[in-house]
């Protein structure tokens, strides 16, 4: 009977004989907590094929997701911050500089570049949320700046995609100062008649919510995205009522007028395109 029975008790493979999985292979849906494997994820646009909850995700997969073929041009690319005011909290400014563009592989909070879109012209600047928190600093908004000049020179249409913590404590003034900056870039735009579309994603807080965000000839998010100007928090502290069902989502902010639609980043290519074609025309 011994066919059935174990003779040898414990594992017996060598050290050396051991196959791991690859790092990266298998992700878990913040929502639902189920396994999602890379391959899967990256096909589904990055948002979970079983609570249909969309992971953030950086300028990387966004260029990847609405550039036909992945295939575009970079702008700005070298711009990186300074230390205007010698800026140290628990480390100096200069070197959590340093240390954030070694482990992201990003030069600032935001990559811009141009290509197309179902055949469609488009310049897009995208926010990273890894980098200190998506912070809205002064080569956020330079970029942001030089890309829509690049739209005004070019006449091509500009897309914004929003995912930020607010300004950079770190720049101070400086950086609240790119809120008027951007929104006067904006409205050039809208002088020269070429569409500006804003996208919000998943966080879209503080003065970037309160400035170019909220400009767009249509805004647009994606569901369950969180967009705010101050954290639910903070608000209920300071107002010392309990806040409403699902405030500050995506939804919620549509149904006070804020947001023009709510799109899944699975259809966002097709939305989009039929959109520039419709202005186009």
């Amino acid at each position: 009977m011994a066919w059935f029975k174990r003779e040898k008790k414990g594992i017996s493979t060598l050290t050396e004989e051991k196959k791991e999985a690859p790092d990266g292979l298998w992700n878990k849906c913040p929502n639902c907590k189920k396994a999602l494997h890379s391959a899967d994820l990256i096909e589904n646009k990055y948002v979970c094929h079983y609570c249909d909850y969309h992971l953030r995700v950086g300028s990387k997969e966004y260029f990847q997701v609405l550039f036909d073929n992945n295939e575009f041009t970079e702008l700005f690319g070298n711009l990186t911050s300074g230390d205007p005011l010698n800026f140290t909290d628990s480390k100096p400014y200069t070197e959590r500089l340093v240390d954030t563009m070694s482990k992201t592989g990003l030069r600032d909070a935001i990559r811009a570049g141009v290509g197309k879109i179902d055949g469609e012209d488009l310049v897009i600047a995208c926010m990273d949320f890894n980098f200190i928190g998506g912070s809205m600093g002064s080569v956020v908004g330079e970029k942001i700046a030089r890309s829509i000049d690049y739209s005004i020179k070019h006449k091509i249409p500009f897309l914004m995609i929003s995912k930020s913590g607010g300004a950079r404590m770190m720049e101070a003034a400086f950086s609240l100062m790119q809120m008027a900056k951007t929104s006067a870039k904006l409205a050039l735009l809208s002088q020269a008649k070429i569409p500006y579309i804003s996208l919000l994603t998943d966080p879209t807080t503080g003065g970037v919510t309160a400035s170019y965000a909220m400009l767009g000839d249509i805004n647009i998010a994606e569901p369950g995205a969180l967009i705010g100007f101050a954290g639910p928090r903070v608000i209920k502290e300071t107002i010392k009522k309990d806040l409403p069902k699902g405030f500050q989502t995506a939804e919620f902010v549509q149904e006070h007028g804020f947001l023009d639609f709510i799109v899944d980043r699975r259809a966002m290519k097709a939305k989009l395109a039929t959109f520039l074609k419709m202005v186009k025309n």
